[in-house]
């Protein structure tokens, strides 16, 4: 059968390198920022790549490779780098107004290790050094992100800038399955920490929280206590979404390694990608009530930058 669309852009794409078992890639892309559904806390989001070296067992983001025909554990081994990210981005902003918050790194880590050899993300970050009265949210795994600091911290002087470190668990050992490649939970705490002292507003996310394995009120208070110490401002857990992409490489996984999990695991998701709404209830609770023991807010804290432009309606915070 002929490969359309995206698929048949994957398949033409110019191998730019490879290491390992891991193979990057260059794909046209005809817009960079992507609208997002009502309802979500942002309106635009930016992945600079497509596919994520991380490896992350549980991720969701995988069912973007069968778009291109290619199997969901391909996700971290085919990594492709969108073309002429900077350019589309100074276009599309045009179009964007200032109140809408675009979100960087929802799906694909902008600063996974492709991001070192390829800079896309810096790019990208470059042209909103530019821009003034922007409403923007960076969300990384890795203390990459601190190679970027003193173009953060421009960015933040004239947008409202937000940084969100995912640290699943401080179990190492387990981090290191859950994450294989993803950076040590000690490495992100130190670039929460860097973020911090220069300034810069950090969330910490304990995404996903996973049934019986990272969802402990003791495990959860450990790791919002170190994200506070840290000079974390802010802390949030949300339950582990688990789309059939996802299932493949999931349940496996926990077949192999907590094998009394995995029954339970196929009976809570059998019918669809969410947890039980009493579930969920809970673990918001749970959340809530370690927050509010460290003083963290539930999201990034607004602030108004030094150099701030405010829409025509002299509206801040846009409501």
């Amino acid at each position: 059968m002929a490969l359309v669309g995206i698929a048949r852009l994957a398949a033409q794409s110019e191998l730019l390198e490879a290491k390992r078992q891991v193979r990057y890639f260059e794909i046209p892309a005809r817009s960079i920022l992507n609208r997002t559904k009502p309802n979500r806390p942002f309106q635009w989001t930016i992945n600079p790549y497509r596919g994520c070296e991380f490896g992350c067992q549980y991720c969701f983001a995988r069912y973007t490779h069968e778009f291109m025909e290619l199997d969901a554990a391909e996700f971290e081994d085919k990594i492709y780098a969108k073309s002429a990210a900077a350019h589309l981005l100074r276009q599309e902003l045009s179009c964007v107004a200032l109140a809408d918050r675009i979100a960087l790194g929802t799906a694909t880590d902008p600063y996974q290790p492709a991001e070192r050899r390829f800079g896309r993300t810096r790019a990208i970050l470059e042209v909103f050094a530019r821009q003034r009265g922007r409403h923007l949210s960076i969300t990384t795994k890795s203390d990459l992100v601190t190679r970027d600091l003193e173009l953060l911290r421009e960015i933040a002087r004239a947008n409202v800038l937000a940084v969100n470190l995912t640290i699943t668990t401080l179990d190492e050992k387990l981090a290191r399955l859950l994450e294989p490649r993803a950076p040590r939970p000690e490495l992100r705490l130190e670039a929460v920490r860097h973020l911090s002292q220069a300034g810069i507003v950090v969330c910490v996310f304990a995404n996903p929280v996973m049934p019986l394995l990272t969802d402990g009120e003791r495990e959860l208070d450990r790791l919002a206590c170190a994200a506070r110490e840290a000079g974390a401002q802010a802390f949030s857990g949300g339950p582990l979404f688990l789309m059939p992409s996802a299932q493949k490489i999931f349940l496996p996984f926990l077949e192999r390694h907590f094998p009394r999990l995995a029954p339970r695991y196929r009976r809570h998701y059998a019918r669809g990608a969410y947890v039980g709404s009493a579930y969920r209830e809970t673990l918001r609770a749970r959340v809530a009530k370690i927050r509010e023991r460290y003083g963290l807010a539930a999201a990034p804290v607004e602030y108004q930058p030094e150099l701030w432009e405010p829409d025509p309606q002299g509206l801040l915070f846009p409501l």
